[in-house]
């Protein structure tokens, strides 16, 4: 489309969107730059670049440790969600429609309570006995699972109601598919947008969940967030590198998942 075709209102919004988006990405510009500088003090410009941080970066095992026991706490915490989630969703929706709206309330009661006060909690449940959770990556699955479910049921819920799960069902029974076959078979796959979305903003913010990681488990079972705070008395080039791959894995994540979410028309 054209300039004169936008009009000088057309014009203008997208001057706003540009310099809106231009500001927001200075910060990450300027970390990235700092993050391939050789060297960068008192000159406007680094006197160099180098790789070198990301190469020291990837390299480092407990880096690659913390890494991957992020991504096992967080799939682990979602694959959970998933499995209780979805079941309780259809049963609510479907046979009992009206607990929807204690449900609402229920699931938004792990953000009723700071993490500060629900970590000195759990480490008073968990910390000893026949239940003694504290440092392990258990304690920490279980805790994510409490934080992912709001994401979970909102954007589930908003599925469920944009396809009209009552008449979706009714229709496939009377098809002559049961209850099961026709949640597994019609209603599931019409969920996979919502799921995906769920999925999606429940990963990004459990992958950079600290306050839980930190005090329940902190070193013993160290996470992402978890190194980054240690590793903060490091080289600032080194610690940028960090917050670059983890932002880049972030965006890859997301790219993928628009990808596989779109409609197999397009």
């Amino acid at each position: 489309m054209s300039r004169a075709e936008l009009g000088p209102v057309g014009i203008y919004h997208r001057v706003v969107v540009y310099l809106l988006f231009a500001i927001l990405l200075l910060p990450l510009l300027g970390t990235f730059i700092y993050s391939i500088s050789s060297s960068w003090s008192a000159t406007i410009l680094p006197s160099g670049f180098s790789i070198k941080w990301y190469a020291q970066l990837w390299s480092d095992p407990r880096f690659l440790g913390a890494f991957g026991q992020s991504l096992l706490v967080c799939v682990g915490a979602l694959v959970l969600s998933v499995v209780l989630i979805l079941p309780l969703l259809f049963v609510v929706h479907y046979h009992f429609p009206k607990l929807d709206a204690l449900m609402n309330i229920l699931i938004l009661l792990p953000f009723a309570v700071p993490p500060v006060v629900s970590s000195v909690g759990l480490l008073q449940l968990y910390g000893s006995g026949p239940f003694a959770m504290v440092g392990t990556p258990w304690i920490l699955i279980g805790c994510y699972f409490t934080v992912a479910l709001p994401f979970m049921y909102r954007a589930i819920t908003n599925n469920l109601q944009a396809i009209n799960l009552r008449d979706l069902m009714d229709a496939a029974q009377l098809l002559g598919a049961s209850t099961f076959q026709a949640a597994i078979l019609v209603v599931l796959p019409n969920l996979r947008k919502g799921l995906m979305v769920a999925l999606l903003l429940s990963f990004s913010f459990l992958f950079g969940e600290f306050v839980f990681a930190n005090i329940l488990v902190g070193t013993r079972y160290e996470t992402l967030q978890v190194y980054l705070n240690n590793m903060r008395n490091s080289s600032g080039h080194f610690t940028s590198a960090l917050v670059i791959s983890y932002f880049f894995f972030v965006l890859v994540l997301t790219w993928a998942a628009n990808i596989l979410n779109k409609d197999k028309s397009e």
